[in-house]
């Protein structure tokens, strides 16, 4: 039974990867955060080009403060119908914030351990008065 335990919590879920790999990023430990993604985007990615699309979170951090929430999580629909599991965070200052910035972290699939995509999501543009909804 000890057994079992001991290799349940060795490793941890797609939400705290996700969660460790941003509080990274907003803590500039660039390579800690680069040893967390999937393989096959460490073959098409350098560590320089990571810190360069990694920079404007760890700003946004600086600006905001690096706390982080969980907003949601599910399955995004992306290119050739490829299912993706995402989770997105907000900064807690943005708490009160109706559309907040959010910090997405996929993966490939549900048992992947590597983080596949990482990206800010713009705040979504209220609508105007007598604009389509």
């Amino acid at each position: 039974m000890l057994l079992l335990s001991t290799a349940a919590r060795a490793r941890p879920s797609q939400l705290q990867i996700a969660r460790q790999f941003l509080l990274a990023v907003l803590g500039g430990k660039y390579d800690d955060a680069y040893r967390m993604l999937a393989p096959e985007v460490k073959v098409s990615v350098s560590p320089v080009r990571f810190r360069a699309a990694a920079e404007p979170i760890y700003r946004q951090g600086q600006q905001r403060g690096a706390g982080i929430d969980l907003y949601r999580l599910g399955l995004r629909i992306g290119e050739n119908d490829q299912v993706r599991w995402f989770y997105a965070f907000t900064f807690k200052s943005d708490s009160l914030v109706k559309a907040p910035q959010q910090l997405d972290v996929s993966f490939r699939d549900s048992a992947a351990t590597g983080v596949l995509e990482f990206r800010m999501v713009p705040p979504a543009a209220e609508s105007s008065p007598g604009s389509p909804r």
